[in-house]
C-alpha cells in the first residue's frame, strides 16, 4: 500500500509534535511505503539521522513557504500564521505528489489541532484525519479563580476555536476525512459537530520500546509516601488543586514532589508556604530524563489535575513505570487512565475537585497493594495500547477497513 502521511512536525529524537511525526512515519515505513510531506526546515536532522539509522521504504518530500513569509514565525502568534498558511500553500504539493505517485490511502499525523485546514482536505483517496486536539475547554466553574489575565487568555483560546470553526477550509477537512480521529471526547464532539461523518477516539501520544522496557524497580521507602506532579507550572495544569488536595490528606508519612518550572512557579511555592507544607513538599527543577525516570519509580504515584491536556505524556511514563496516576476526568488523560490504572476525578467546582482530589490520595496512600495492582495494569496498558507499534498497527487495521468499506469513497 502506498501511504502519503502530512506531518509538519517531524524529526527524529525530539519530544512532543515533532516525536508524534517521526514515530508515526518510520514505524509506518515497516508496512507499507510510505511518502511524508513535512517541512523542509526539517531536511537536514531527518538526513542525517537517516544516513546514521536507515529506513527502508520511508521517502520524504519537503515544503517550506518562501522566504518572504519567514518573517511570520517570529513569535508564538506568528507560528500559528506560518502553520495555518503552510497547510493552504502545500496543498499544491500533495496534488502533485499524488499525481507521480498514486497512493492508496492519505493520513493527516501533526498538527494535532482540529481547528485548522489539513493540506490533504481535496485529496482525491481516502484520508485520515488525526489523532487532532484542541476542544478540550476549562470547565466553567473552574475559571472562577483564575486571575485577569488568565480568564482572558482563556477567552482568547476560545475565539481561535471559534475562528476556526467557521473556516471553510477546516470544515472541509473535516466533511472530507474518511475517517476523523479524536484524541478526547471533547474534540470527538467538534469534529461531529463540523460534519464529520465517522469519528473515533484515540490518543496521540505513542511510546518507544525504551520506554516501555525499563526495569520497574520499586525503590520508595514503604515507610513514606510519595506523589508527584511533573510538568511545566502554568495556570491550567492545576498543580494549585494538587496542593491544596494534599492539604486535606492528613497522613503524616506523604510527601509530595514537584518537578518543572513555569510562571506559576513562586505562586505554588507561597502556597505551600500558606498551608503550612514546609516539610513535606519539594520543589525540584527540571532534570533529564534519566534522573526523572530515577526520581518518578521511587514514587508512589502521579498527579496530574490538568484542566485542557489534548494528551499528558507524564501519563504514560507513569504508567510505564508501573505507577498509578490520580487526574480529572478531563481531556486527554481521562483517555489515557482507566478505573483500573488509576482514579480519575470529576471538575465539578473547585471545592469538589480538591476534595476528591485528596481522598483519592488518601486512599492511595492507605492502600499499598491496591497501588501495586493499579501500577501492574497501567503497565501492560501502555504496552498494549500506547507502544508506536501497537498505534500504528490500529492505524493499519484502520485503512484497511477504510479501503474496504463501500463508504470510502472520497467525498
Amino acid at each position: 500500500m502506498r501511504v502519503l502521511i502530512s506531518a509538519y512536525a517531524c524529526e527524529p529524537n525530539k519530544g512532543s509534535e515533532p516525536a508524534v511525526g517521526w514515530n508515526v512515519a518510520t514505524e509506518m515505513a515497516k508496512h507499507h511505503d510510505v511518502w511524508v510531506l513535512t517541512r523542509a526546515n526539517n531536511r537536514t536532522v531527518i538526513e542525517e539521522e537517516l544516513k546514521e539509522r536507515p529506513v527502508p521504504g520511508i521517502n520524504f518530500v519537503y515544503y517550506d513557504l518562501p522566504e518572504w513569509a519567514m518573517w511570520w514565525k517570529k513569535g508564538g502568534r506568528g507560528v500559528q500564521i506560518y502553520y495555518y498558511l503552510w497547510e493552504v500553500f502545500s496543498e499544491s504539493v500533495v496534488r502533485r505528489t499524488e499525481r507521480q505517485i498514486g497512493f492508496d490511502v492519505a493520513h493527516h499525523v501533526t498538527i494535532v489541532r482540529y481547528w485548522t485546514p489539513s493540506n490533504l482536505r481535496n485529496i482525491r483517496v481516502p484520508f485520515v484525519w488525526g489523532p487532532v486536539g484542541g476542544g478540550e475547554s476549562t470547565p466553567k466553574a473552574l475559571k472562577k479563580n483564575f486571575s485577569l489575565k488568565n480568564r482572558i487568555i482563556e477567552q482568547v483560546r476560545d475565539l481561535m476555536r471559534w475562528i476556526g470553526e467557521c473556516d471553510p477550509l477546516v470544515r472541509k477537512t473535516a466533511r472530507k476525512s474518511s475517517l476523523a480521529i479524536a484524541t478526547t471526547n471533547e474534540t470527538a464532539a467538534r469534529l461531529k459537530a463540523l460534519r464529520g461523518e465517522r469519528v473515533q477516539v484515540q490518543s496521540q501520544l505513542g511510546t518507544g520500546a525504551l520506554t516501555a522496557s525499563l526495569e520497574v524497580d520499586d525503590g520508595s521507602d514503604p515507610k513514606i509516601v510519595r506523589f508527584i506532579c511533573i510538568g511545566k507550572q502554568i495556570y491550567w495544569k492545576g498543580f494549585d488543586l494538587a496542593l491544596k488536595a494534599f492539604a486535606n490528606v492528613d497522613i503524616n508519612n506523604a510527601k509530595l514532589i514537584f518537578v518543572g518550572e513555569g510562571p506559576e512557579h513562586k505562586s505554588l511555592q507561597d502556597l505551600a508556604s500558606d498551608l503550612g507544607l514546609h516539610d513535606s513538599v519539594r520543589f525540584e527543577k527540571w532534570m533529564d530524563q534519566k534522573t526523572l525516570h530515577e526520581l518518578l519509580v521511587k514514587c508512589d504515584a502521579l498527579i496530574h489535575p490538568s484542566f485542557h491536556d489534548s494528551g499528558a505524556f507524564v501519563c504514560l511514563e507513569a504508567m510505564a513505570a508501573s505507577k498509578p496516576v490520580i487526574c480529572l476526568d478531563l481531556g486527554g488523560p481521562a483517555v489515557q487512565v482507566t478505573s483500573e490504572t488509576g482514579i480519575k476525578v470529576a471538575a465539578l467546582n473547585p471545592k469538589q475537585t480538591v476534595q476528591d482530589l485528596a481522598s483519592a490520595m488518601r486512599r492511595l496512600a492507605i492502600d499499598p497493594a491496591l497501588r501495586k495492582q493499579m501500577g501492574d495494569v497501567g503497565r501492560k496498558r501502555v504496552e498494549e495500547h500506547f507502544l508506536w507499534t501497537a498505534k500504528v498497527d490500529a492505524f493499519c487495521q484502520m485503512y484497511e477497513s477504510i479501503l474496504e468499506s463501500k463508504d470510502c469513497h472520497v467525498r
